[in-house]
């Protein structure tokens, strides 16, 4: 299958590699900063205590942003965990339908789930909502990261049910399912 806003998935694939970046640079900081104070404490020294405030915080936010935004670069690749045990054995022409409706599905609860999350950072922003850690970080800001991941995600779902039911209605007993056709060398 292929996939026509595949580069636009692949930038969520490197904002959500970004940000796990961003959490091992500020993980490895703080390991420094600390190794350093242990240091000067064992040749009897006093401690510097430096510190990166609110790294637990900031982590939790950018896993959360790592995951959303490799949400459609993941589904584009095959590497949502499927359970395919009953529709395997279907013939193509029953598999292009429940394929199609199982998209269908997926495309439905995840366009819900955007709405209320463009929902939850209208209200962020008319309430003037922090978080309650040590940064006071805008929750709007983590909040569209989330929005932006479910947003592409809905865009794959769209362009694989379209190629889905463009087979499903013009040739539906050559439907080969997505992660079998890329096995066979297809695209």
């Amino acid at each position: 299958m292929t996939f026509r806003l595949r580069k636009l998935y692949d930038l969520g694939a490197w904002g959500a590699a970004t940000c796990m970046l961003i959490i091992c640079a500020l993980v490895t900081l703080q390991v420094l900063f600390r190794c350093l104070d242990g240091l000067l404490v064992l040749f009897g020294a006093s401690r510097l205590g430096l510190e990166v405030s609110g790294v637990s915080e900031i982590a939790a936010y950018l896993l959360v942003g790592a995951t959303f935004l490799s949400l459609a670069y993941t589904f584009v690749h095959h590497a949502h965990i499927r359970v395919t045990l009953v529709i395997s054995r279907l013939p193509s022409a029953v598999r292009v339908w429940v394929e199609s409706a199982c998209l269908l599905i997926a495309l439905a609860l995840n366009l819900v789930l955007g709405w209320e999350l463009i929902g939850l950072i209208r209200e962020s922003l008319d309430y003037g909502d922090v978080s309650s850690g040590l940064l006071a970080i805008p929750l709007w800001i983590p909040q569209t990261v989330l929005t932006i991941g479910v947003g592409l995600l809905c865009l794959a779902l769209v362009e694989a049910l379209a190629a889905t039911l463009r087979i499903a209605v013009t040739v539906p007993g050559r439907y080969v399912a997505p992660e079998r056709h890329e096995e066979a060398g297809g695209e």
